[in-house]
């Protein structure tokens, strides 16, 4: 199989083109053709080595990519509910194997969408990270029908998905913060905002309005800012660290003094322990996907354009999704 590879951490240029035997299913996987492969900054971030020290994170040489879709190619011993040849997607795993042409993944976290007339390339840019915004507003914390969403990065490829979710569990407002250079991409989204600002301008841009719920896969200023944003008992949800900056920390006693909740959310580690919340979240970001609640913009490269599509992601000149085909 055609594959890209980390051949060790450092910048873009260690990501490698390579011939790998294809794998097969063990028991309880499902192998698939990978026609799709999306790029995160989870793989950004493994490539350049932050993770190296963790333990179950990949080691060079590694395949990286979590999302894949494609068809189902075989089935492992005891895998049933799926046929050769089924258009499917699959959720993150280990962050390791996407961006190859057979992918192995563990049969819950595949999911079909043969039902759903939704073309594979929005597929894996939108349905996993769908997946998990609605595990992470139902389970994580709950969000109520009629409350106020705040989401910051709006057009970030995790927080693109929470508004249509959002949406559909019946929040009364959503509003989108975007840094200054991308407030002419929040102009012609398709995403269903009711509004975005820059994040720059805050908290002037939102004058007095405060949020029930604020979801922050920015980190650092941003995060702290967040707090005040708040509407009393509100919930803060922390969704990533694009920002970068890794030693940020909260003021407690503002925590404490507003009545307001900060949670994390890591889908590595949430939806293992519990598997229980795929498949009524797989049915919600189907639909939602399907009816046009979640709509990124989306680049397409090939495999042996990887390294451009690292590059892309780490000067910020990618407006939705990079999505590599074999």
């Amino acid at each position: 199989m055609k594959a890209v590879q980390v051949t060790r951490f450092g910048d873009p240029s260690v990501l490698t083109l390579v011939d790998l035997p294809d794998p097969e299913p063990g028991p309880g996987q499902v192998a698939i053709d990978v026609t799709h492969a999306a790029v995160g900054l989870i793989d950004l971030h493994a490539r350049q080595g932050l993770y190296k020290d963790r333990e179950g994170l990949p080691q060079p040489p590694y395949v990286p990519g979590l999302e894949v879709a494609g068809t189902v190619r075989a089935l492992g011993e005891g895998v049933s509910g799926f046929t050769v040849g089924e258009k499917v997607v699959a959720l993150p795993g280990n962050g390791t194997g996407g961006y190859a042409s057979v992918f192995i993944s563990e049969q819950d976290r595949v999911i079909s969408t043969e039902a759903h007339d939704i073309d594979p390339a929005l597929a894996v840019a939108a349905v996993p990270n769908a997946i998990m915004a609605h595990i992470a507003l139902t389970s994580a914390i709950h969000l109520a029908a009629g409350e106020r969403v705040l989401v910051h990065g709006a057009l970030g490829a995790f927080a693109a998905t929470f508004p249509g979710i959002a949406r559909q569990l019946g929040a009364s407002r959503i509003v989108g913060t975007v840094r200054t250079a991308r407030t002419g991409a929040a102009a012609a989204t398709k995403l269903p905002y009711d509004d975005i600002v820059d994040s720059g301008d805050l908290p002037g841009a939102l004058g007095q309005e405060k949020f029930d719920v604020i979801i922050d896969p920015v980190g650092g200023r941003l995060r702290t800012q967040s707090l005040d944003l708040l509407a009393p008992s509100g919930r803060l949800l922390l969704v990533g660290n694009a920002g970068g900056d890794w030693e940020h920390t909260i003021p407690s006693n503002a925590m404490w003094y507003g009545n307001t909740v900060v949670a994390g959310f890591n889908a590595g580690g949430y939806i293992p322990a519990h598997p229980e919340t795929i498949p009524p979240a797989a049915r919600a970001a189907l639909e939602a996907v399907a009816a046009g609640l979640i709509e990124p913009d989306i680049e397409i490269l090939t495999f042996a354009d990887a390294a451009t599509a690292h590059e892309r992601l780490e000067n910020h000149s990618v407006s939705g999704r990079v999505v590599l085909v074999p």
